[in-house]
């Protein structure tokens, strides 16, 4: 399959994937160019042709992987200094995500990293950490209820009739978990 038969049959997939995990239209367009850049460029190693689909969503899982890692970072104080100077940041739920999932305890951080993050199957985890499928997947239950509970104490969200976390958030600067 040539490059160009790839972006027509997968560009629309990957490219509402990647949306739907990033939702900021300039990364995920900036997300799905390397993307189907480094399909380009490494179509040539695949020696299943009958798995392209996946390897092209590992591609991109990885790069949104990559993105969340690199929002985790600490920003340099004269950047931080810089940006309070020019607009007030808008605090969101993807300014949370990195903190609570730093804060989870580490029987529950991988697995929740592993399928939330990087978007993989519980048998997949499994598989990976060389642990029972059921025990992955209460892992993964649990770990979720306590992002759930650290969006409420970080964002300030409540939870309505349904389970849905609703609510406005809070300032970046009164923020529990950001903060740390």
């Amino acid at each position: 399959m040539s490059t160009t038969q790839i972006w027509n049959t997968y560009k629309d997939e990957i490219s509402s994937f990647i949306r739907r995990k990033v939702n900021d239209t300039h990364v995920a367009e900036d997300l799905i160019q390397e993307t189907f850049i480094k399909v380009h460029l490494k179509i040539g190693k695949v020696k299943d042709k009958t798995k392209i689909r996946a390897w092209i969503y590992a591609i991109a899982r990885n790069g949104i992987y990559d993105f969340f890692k690199k929002q985790a970072l600490p920003v340099p104080i004269d950047t931080v200094q810089l940006a309070e100077e020019v607009t007030i940041h808008e605090h969101t739920e993807k300014d949370c995500l990195p903190g609570i999932i730093r804060t989870l305890p580490e029987r529950y951080k991988k697995v929740v990293y592993l399928s939330d993050i990087k978007g993989m199957k519980a048998k997949e985890i499994a598989t990976i950490l060389n642990s029972p499928l059921s025990t992955i997947k209460s892992k993964i239950q649990r770990g979720r209820e306590l992002v759930k509970k650290g969006f409420i104490d970080c964002c300030d969200y409540q939870v309505n009739k349904e389970g849905k976390l609703i609510g406005e958030r809070k300032h970046k600067n009164e923020c529990k978990v950001c903060m740390e």
